[in-house]
């Protein structure tokens, strides 16, 4: 609990206020906030997982008594478990006190993930950027927030809508773009096996998506063409 002091009853003139941001005599200091992202996730049990190596290579014809080769199921699970890992962070953000209403944008992100059809990698770069409303956010946290959502068996289209959605709710912005240029080697080194193909995906928010000039600002600025010229 905390106490008051009491006044002398011989001086009752008032101390003067204490200097605050509501009064005016000291201005506003900027005070940043952060957003716990949930990196929960299943326990990792890699003697199973190696177990389950194993067998998967077996059942497909790989000879695993080669030297090389017998150390093969630890690896494989362990990389596996590399790539699912998901880490906590705090999303910062800080109050727009300049009122800064330009786009941000972080381009050429790269990322990699796997896909969740296949266990097959893709990766690629992705252009993050948005609007900003009455907050703004610490610029590594752009590049974080496409790992975070990339750490776990994804689609590219679903990987594109977290980042901007994410973006969109924790900042309330003026508009998002999100822009994913990939290849992956499911369809790459399989199948049809088209070498060099990438694939492109958008989500736009907001003012980016309603207003023509800052949808056409945010794709020059990423370097994604629009049209054949």
């Amino acid at each position: 609990m905390t106490h008051r002091p009491i006044l002398d009853t011989a001086d009752q003139t008032p101390a003067p206020p204490r200097p605050n941001s509501t009064n005016g005599s000291r201005p506003r200091s900027p005070r940043p906030e952060a957003v716990d992202l949930d990196g929960a996730q299943r326990p990792v049990d890699l003697q199973a997982a190696e177990r389950a190596a194993a067998d998967f290579l077996t059942a497909l014809g790989v000879d695993l008594d080669r030297e090389g080769r017998q150390a093969t199921p630890a690896r494989m699970a362990s990389a596996y478990a590399e790539l699912f890992a998901t880490e906590p962070f705090r999303l910062t953000t800080f109050p727009n006190d300049e009122g800064y209403d330009e786009l941000v944008l972080a381009r050429a992100v790269p990322f990699r993930t796997l896909c969740e059809h296949h266990m097959m990698l893709f990766s690629g770069v992705a252009h993050v950027g948005y609007l900003p409303g009455d907050r703004i956010l610490g610029l590594s946290k752009l590049a974080r927030l496409v790992g975070h959502f990339a750490a776990r068996p994804q689609t590219q289209e679903r990987l594109t809508m977290q980042v901007a959605k994410c973006l969109d709710e924790n900042l309330r912005p003026s508009g998002v773009g999100v822009v994913l240029e990939a290849e992956h080697t499911c369809m790459t080194q399989r199948g049809v096996r088209a070498l060099g193909a990438t694939t492109v995906t958008s989500a736009l928010l907001g003012t980016l998506r309603s207003d023509p000039r800052s949808r056409a600002e945010f794709f020059a600025l990423a370097g994604v063409p629009t049209s054949p010229s």
